[in-house]
């Protein structure tokens, strides 16, 4: 019986992509829903092309009340019953509540080596630091934010003349080998954690 995913996201959906169309043959899990807070994603079309259902739910309106947000995407989620949610670049910060119920289906790639540099504006921080390398982190989702144990890692050099974006790209073309590696591993049950390169 494969594992139903269920995907989160808010924009171009590249990850997204990745996660969809890794799962084919052999893969212990299946895609049951795309679900995006931003009705003019482009990652909306690309899940649909996939025949991957969508769900939207637009955060603007519950401004300032992030449980009736919730509310509306617990009911969403429901419907499509879960194993897994994936989040790929959901640009949303979610109660303790929400996390609880999820907590141990959650997972979350997010582009730094984790534990540096939790939150935003990653690979800024990580040129000012003068790092040597950058990279990419999938853990689980817990209450601490990007504090979850580390499911996998995937390592990328910083090079003389790098900036914030083309640091960016090279750290995207390794999140999208690193998070369908991952999904595959956990949706079998195996969270032993995955290094790259």
């Amino acid at each position: 019986m494969s594992k139903r995913v269920a995907i989160l996201f808010s924009g171009s959906g590249s990850n997204m992509v990745a996660l969809i169309d890794s799962m084919t043959g052999d893969h212990p899990a299946r895609p049951v829903v795309a679900v995006c807070n931003n009705a003019d994603a482009g990652g909306l079309a690309k899940a649909e092309a996939r025949g991957v259902p969508t769900e939207g739910i637009d955060h603007r309106p519950f401004k300032g009340d992030r449980a009736a947000f919730e509310s509306v995407l617990n009911e969403t989620l429901a419907r499509h019953a879960p194993d897994i949610i994936c989040f790929a670049g959901f640009m949303r910060i979610f109660t303790d509540t929400f996390i609880s119920h999820w907590q141990g289906r959650m997972i979350n790639i997010h582009p730094s080596l984790l534990p540096k540099y939790r939150g935003l504006n990653t690979h800024a921080r990580a040129l000012e630091a003068g790092e040597a390398e950058a990279g990419c982190t999938v853990h689980e989702v817990t209450l601490e934010l990007d504090d979850g144990p580390i499911l996998g890692q995937a390592r990328v050099p910083v090079l003389p003349g790098d900036t914030p974006q083309t640091l960016a790209a090279r750290v995207l073309e390794q999140e999208h080998i690193l998070y369908p590696a991952v999904l595959r591993r956990f949706a079998a049950g195996d969270r032993t954690p995955i290094r790259l390169p």
